[in-house]
């Protein structure tokens, strides 16, 4: 046999015995890139940050990771957030996530939360990692966390603002013996998509040049429906001949949530208007003293043993002294 004859009749037997091998272990000339998963691949497709619980100091951030699946299992799998001062770079939170292995195909949100100070503006950074490997990063910034209103503080009631319509409405119901009855009339309105829980609203009435309080009244705002407007009366009694300023607020639970202010002119020969100063005018003490200050002394005395004449404290010797000099003055003209 030749040596061309030779090769021939080992290729065929090669052949054969391939074959062979093919029927007897199909498997074993199968690709194994074409049944095995691709590599699993994982990576961030957006973040959302929204306000939580909001406190006097801090509040809640929480955050939603939008996390993209493909391919094989991801497994031991991480999200950390770190939340970072804009201006200072300090951490000032971070929190990790266990989301454990990832074989859902698609997008799933991963959701966490960060607490920081209400004072300024973060940076949330975003790291997810597979088994401990870093595998992708999402940064986030966050400003205006000061104008979260806090929980406490969450009311949707508050003064009407209106351009015509008064938010403090002031009227004399009655005068006399140099007291005014005043009836102030208060607008509030609730913003909101609910029916409104009940508010205290509270009235200061501050003589305008002593800023002494004349009078004070609380009235309790009951339930005001979504959208409407309704009106709290409250009654006081001061001295007349005087300009007052009317300080309104509203407490919800003793927390401030609002505050206005309007006026009481019942001084004809001067006037004012809210937030703004006037010159003096004539001021007299005695018509603001209050029934509830002072002892009960017997016999017309002080509790300290001293006289009482019904006059102001401290001023009975700076009157005599300035009536001594204005007759001295006038002894001396007549000279």
């Amino acid at each position: 046999m030749d040596t061309r004859t030779a090769l021939l009749a080992a290729a065929a037997a090669l052949l054969v015995a391939g074959a062979v091998g093919a029927v007897a272990a199909p498997d074993a000339l199968t690709d194994p890139r074409a049944t095995d998963e691709p590599p699993g691949r994982i990576d961030v497709a957006g973040a959302t940050v929204a306000p939580g619980e909001v406190r006097g100091e801090t509040a809640e951030l929480r955050l939603g990771t939008d996390l993209r699946h493909r391919g094989g299992t991801v497994e031991n799998v991480t999200v950390r957030h770190r939340a970072i001062g804009s201006e200072s770079g300090l951490l000032v939170d971070e929190t990790t996530v266990e989301v454990g292995d990832v074989d859902f195909e698609g997008e799933r949100t991963v959701n966490g939360t960060v607490t920081v100070e209400r004072e300024g503006g973060y940076r949330i950074e975003t790291v997810v990692f597979a088994d401990g490997q870093r595998r992708e990063q999402q940064t986030t910034r966050v400003a205006g966390v000061a104008a979260l209103t806090p929980d406490y503080a969450d009311t949707q009631v508050g003064f009407t603002d209106g351009s015509v319509w008064p938010t403090v409405a002031v009227s004399v119901a009655e005068a006399g013996d140099g007291t005014a009855t005043l009836s102030a009339s208060v607008s509030v309105t609730n913003r909101g998509d609910e029916a409104s829980d009940d508010v205290d609203l509270r009235l200061y009435l501050r003589q305008a040049e002593s800023n002494v309080i004349a009078a004070e009244a609380t009235e309790t705002v009951g339930t005001v429906r979504p959208g409407r407007t309704d009106t709290v009366t409250a009654t006081v009694e001061v001295p007349d001949g005087y300009n007052y300023y009317i300080d309104a607020a509203l407490f919800d639970d003793d927390v401030l949530v609002d505050e206005t202010q309007g006026v009481a002119n019942l001084n004809p020969q001067e006037t004012i208007t809210a937030n703004e100063t006037v010159r003096d005018v004539a001021f007299s003490v005695e018509d603001f003293e209050r029934d509830d200050v002072g002892g009960d002394g017997a016999d017309g005395a002080t509790p300290d043993g001293g006289p009482s004449d019904g006059a102001t404290p401290g001023f009975g010797p700076l009157a005599a002294l300035v009536a001594l000099v204005v007759a001295a003055l006038a002894a001396r003209r007549r000279r």
